[in-house]
């Protein structure tokens, strides 16, 4: 979504701390400005523009939120808006390591579709001033105290949220797990929401990658694997920097064109979890980061990172085997040489 295309229509404010034993719930919508819409349009853009969101689908008969947006109005905004954070409630009650937040609901219009989000605003320590007045009421005594109930800034990214489209139910959800009767959970996704979900695009570049990696470890030797994982490396970073992203299935034939019976191995892989022909486009710069340098690490405690359009240029760095089986990096053609403390 684009930001600056997000039209906020009506927001409300329900405080879930589980600490205080019960949710705070707001009888009114919150009367905003400008600067808490830029705030909650910043969270929704980077919620649906990022690689973590995983689109879901709702259990329909299980869910109750389901059925409380199925039957959603304009003037039950605030009502629905109750309901969903004290169902919320009710689980992070039940549930000690699950945060206490504050949950913001938010109905919006991006495009000609309209939205409802559902934001959770895990609350951070932060330290603060307090000016108290001096025992004898003559003058002020200014101490430092630790606030406990800071909402994440507009640049912090949010754990769990849900972003659902009303006209069809469709919802997008980030999520992280915590522990759930002695196992980890995702309980937005599976205990609140009650939704499946498709793995997000990170989930699945994740997946690729693993996935390479383990059938170039099993496939060759150590020398030759080192040469093959950088090579393999500098393909997706192409895949994506020319074309946005890549077709699993196509990608393999690019990595191992030379052999067969590992692109067999990695497609079998890739068969567990239906993506021998998915396409994977990530958006989101952090996603794609790591693809482009190569990290390299040696037995002797060395760190070397190389920009790839280095490593792609033989007048940049060279790597050499050596007889006895050992590798030298060469690094060449260099006009200025810096050390930093």
């Amino acid at each position: 979504m684009n930001k600056e295309e997000i039209r906020i229509k009506n927001v409300i404010v329900h405080i879930l701390d589980s600490t205080i034993g019960m949710p705070v719930l707001s009888d009114t919508e919150l009367e905003y400005g400008s600067e808490v819409a830029e705030f909650l349009k910043e969270h929704i853009a980077r919620i649906s523009s990022g690689d973590d969101a995983k689109e879901c689908r709702f259990y329909k008969e299980e869910s109750e939120v389901y059925h409380l947006l199925n039957a959603y109005a304009d003037e039950d905004f605030v009502s629905v808006s109750k309901d969903i954070a004290t169902q919320l409630y009710e689980i992070m009650n039940s549930n000690i390591d699950i945060p206490a937040a504050d949950l913001m609901v938010v109905r919006f219009k991006e495009g000609e579709d309209e939205y409802l989000a559902l934001l959770k605003m895990n609350y951070k320590s932060l330290y603060t001033h307090r000016t108290m007045a001096t025992e004898d009421g003559e003058g002020n005594s200014n101490e430092i105290i630790r606030h406990k109930s800071i909402l994440p800034s507009e640049s912090q990214r949010l754990t769990e949220a849900a972003i659902i489209r009303l006209q069809d139910l469709t919802l997008w959800v980030i999520e992280k797990k915590y522990e759930v009767n002695g196992e980890k959970t995702n309980y937005f996704s599976f205990l609140f929401l009650k939704c499946s979900a498709h793995l997000s695009h990170k989930s699945k570049l994740s997946i690729v990658s693993r996935a390479v990696e383990s059938v170039q470890k099993e496939g060759y030797d150590e020398t030759e694997r080192f040469e093959k994982q950088m090579r393999a490396k500098s393909i997706i970073q192409e895949e994506i920097e020319e074309k946005g992203g890549f077709v699993v299935e196509e990608l393999a034939e690019r990595i191992f064109e030379e052999q067969p019976e590992l692109k067999v191995a990695f497609q079998d892989k890739m068969e567990k979890y239906d993506m021998v022909k998915e396409e994977i486009q990530p958006q989101s710069e952090n996603t794609v980061r790591k693809y482009q340098s190569q990290h390299l690490y040696t037995d002797t405690g060395i760190e070397i990172k190389i920009p790839m359009e280095q490593y792609k240029n033989p007048r940049s760095v060279e790597f050499i085997t050596n007889p006895d089986g050992t590798i030298s990096v060469l690094i060449k053609n260099i006009e200025h040489l810096e050390a930093k403390l």
